[in-house]
């Protein structure tokens, strides 16, 4: 079978994408690792219009509800690892060999965490070592935290550590801190959580679960240990176009360059939507615009041929 319009990723962006291909009839299906994506390590959203306040999960689940009502299907568990095109249709390759085929395709897949690359970060991921304060916050009451990270993401972290955790550390590798005064404020008002400016954490060291943080303080460029039982890592997000670098264009963040009047991509016949673009702002309400945006642009594509 060949789908009109294939949708890779099933978060805000994405499951939009769904609504909107299957209002226009398209034969259309949405391929995703997980459905809601980082939406689902937001524990509140109050800046989605119609929501004075709905937490990420909720949001995900009352979109999926929706699209599953116009009787789109959705695939979970599947990670797409190429894509190619031959003449006008695509071939995406997901999983292990398995082949799909498509007249157009919308790119949705969002962001992923970027990690540390230290010693001791792999070993110890899931043993104290986390990326998601909502989460896991709540497993670390009464212990001493690492959040490494000082911008928002890792502001948000401690702010969720407040509730549970002894003592929280906030390791940047910045002069200053660079989150929004407004949360710098909220965590400054608590006694627990300390701020260490101009260093990087360099090893994460621990038995069968993290015991200990080696980082650099870069004023002295002496390394010093930290007793801790968790570290948050929190240093930013990088854009999930592995998969498809290489067969369109991407810009020196490895976002997809989209023509941002219709989200069409370098290759015709392929848009992309939401957080893995160079759409300046990444939001959660601009994603849902963006996916109905590529889902209406690969009809007109679909329509004119």
């Amino acid at each position: 079978m060949i789908y009109d319009l294939v949708i890779i990723g099933g978060a805000t962006s994405g499951l939009t994408a769904g609504i909107y291909a299957a209002r226009k009839k398209l034969n259309a299906v949405i391929l995703t690792k997980e459905v809601g994506g980082q939406s689902l390590q937001t524990e509140n959203i109050e800046n989605f219009p119609g929501f004075e306040k709905i937490s990420g999960p909720e949001l995900i689940d009352k979109m999926k509800e929706q699209v599953q009502k116009y009787g789109l299907s959705i695939k979970p568990g599947v990670e797409v690892k190429s894509i190619s095109k031959t003449e006008d249709i695509f071939e995406i390759t997901v999983n292990m060999s398995e082949k799909i085929m498509a007249k157009s395709v919308i790119i949705a897949t969002g962001k992923k965490h970027k990690k540390l690359s230290i010693p001791g970060e792999k070993e110890f991921e899931n043993k104290g070592v986390v990326y998601c304060s909502t989460c896991d916050a709540p497993l670390f009451g009464g212990k001493d935290v690492v959040v490494a990270g000082s911008g928002n993401s890792g502001l948000s972290s401690a702010f969720d550590l407040l509730k549970y955790a002894n003592k929280i550390y906030i390791i940047g590798r910045a002069d200053k801190i660079k989150g929004d005064e407004f949360l710098q404020e909220k965590i400054r008002e608590n006694d627990k959580v300390i701020f260490i400016t101009s260093a990087e954490v360099k090893e994460i060291r621990g038995s069968k679960f993290v015991e200990e943080v080696i980082y650099l303080d870069k004023k002295t460029g002496k390394e010093k240990n930290l007793k801790a039982q968790g570290v948050f890592v929190n240093i930013g997000w990088s854009p999930s176009s592995a998969f498809a670098r290489g067969f369109l264009k991407t810009n020196e963040y490895e976002e997809i360059v989209i023509d941002q009047k219709t989200n069409e991509t370098s290759v015709k016949g392929v848009f992309a939507a939401g957080d893995v673009t160079d759409v300046k702002y990444k939001q959660c309400v601009i994603a849902a615009g963006e996916g109905a945006k590529a889902a209406l642009s690969a009809y007109d594509y679909l329509k004119n041929k």
